[in-house]
């Protein structure tokens, strides 16, 4: 070959290379999942302070450790809406927004078992508007509401330079937390799953309030992606903010209903990491894994995905399974002899509820998906 035809060649090969699409995952979206899992381990100093437990030892479960009162255990935890809040500053639309920040300290509450009894709420502002305050409180009052608890008190502190938001005046965060009890007989260890029990997905109302980065910026022109916050896509009914803004599901009635009913082995809230959060489980029952491989995906994840692939990069099947709940947003384990009456009671609850996969001796996070076998983990 002439070194005229191979000099060719390589520029061809080099055009070809930069013309392909570059993946595009949640880290360049700006959030790192694996400096984030390395980030945590400065959480374990925290263990020092076990010992400060007034009325017995504290019990660590899967997802967050519960301490005892009395004759019972509590379990407290806090949660956050992350960059939801954007996108009602996007949509200027601000009543449904609470209900989110109710619905992750909720659905985090219940995975212990425990009923959630109260959630207080934290609103950092750019400058109070009693406006926005109102909207606000609509949709955390209807967020309590449906989980049955209370909210005893809050907080909304002005600080203007540290919030900005995307609108002047109408920058805002919001923090949640929530107290659930419980009692020793009705705590979901996580410690006894076994190959051949069945996850049973409940189904999500859509993207929930995880993801949302990733989702914004490939969907919104605001930052960097497709579409202006009214338009309404192709197969769509609604303006795409509105599909994005859908709150997050609170299953804290449905879960609860049905683990009076039969045992509840694992509870897992998909939210961040997604089907990457089934490995706690996996750390509690020594041994097993996971196979999933019924994933019904609302159109707005498919629009995510082929959307990204138009003006950023693509977005891998694996990525997706990572980072967002494509379809279920909260899971149990059971018996495989409990299946039927668990789905029942669920449906029974007005959640959809499907079996979605199965516990293994895999040792490995597997999902089959788009007739492929994806290894998450």
């Amino acid at each position: 070959m002439k070194e005229s035809e191979k000099f060719i060649r390589k520029i061809h090969q080099r055009t070809i290379v930069k013309s392909m699409p570059k993946r595009f995952t949640y880290a360049e979206a700006g959030v790192d999942r694996e400096a984030r899992a390395k980030s945590k381990e400065a959480l374990s100093a925290l263990k020092q302070t076990y010992r400060l437990s007034r009325y017995g030892k504290v019990v660590q479960l899967p997802y967050g450790n519960i301490f005892p009162v009395g004759d019972r255990y509590l379990d407290f935890v806090t949660e956050g809406i992350g960059t939801k809040v954007l996108l009602a500053q996007l949509a200027d639309k601000y009543d449904t927004i609470g209900i989110d920040g109710v619905a992750m300290a909720v659905n985090d509450v219940i995975r212990s078992g425990a009923t959630p009894l109260a959630v207080v709420d934290n609103i950092h502002t750019q400058v109070s508007n009693l406006h926005l305050v109102k909207e606000w409180m609509k949709g955390i009052v209807k967020g309590v509401t449906e989980a049955g608890c209370l909210v005893p008190g809050g907080e909304i502190g002005d600080v203007a330079e540290v919030i900005k938001g995307i609108t002047e005046g109408k920058g805002f965060d919001m923090v949640f937390a929530c107290v659930g009890e419980l009692f020793e007989k009705g705590i979901i260890f996580g410690n006894n799953i076994k190959p051949g029990d069945v996850v049973i997905g409940l189904r999500s109302s859509g993207v929930h309030s995880n993801g949302i980065s990733l989702a914004r910026k490939v969907l919104f022109k605001e930052w960097g992606g497709k579409y202006e916050p009214f338009d309404v896509p192709n197969g769509f009914s609604r303006e795409v903010v509105y599909e994005v803004l859908e709150p997050t599901r609170i299953y804290a009635k449905p879960v609860l209903n049905t683990a009076k009913e039969v045992k509840i082995k694992g509870a897992v809230h998909i939210t961040g990491d997604a089907y990457l959060k089934f490995d706690r489980l996996m750390k509690f029952s020594k041994g097993i894994g996971f196979e999933f491989n019924n994933f019904k995906s609302q159109p707005i994840f498919e629009l995510i995905q082929k959307t990204a692939a138009e003006v950023r990069g693509a977005i891998k099947d694996e990525e997706m399974l990572k980072t967002f709940n494509m379809g279920w947003g909260f899971a149990v384990v059971v018996d495989k002899t409990d299946e039927e009456t668990v789905t029942d009671s669920f449906e029974k609850s007005g959640v959809k509820a499907e079996r979605i996969g199965k516990a293994t001796d895999s040792r490995k996070i597997i999902a089959l998906y788009k007739g492929k076998k994806i290894e998450l983990r």
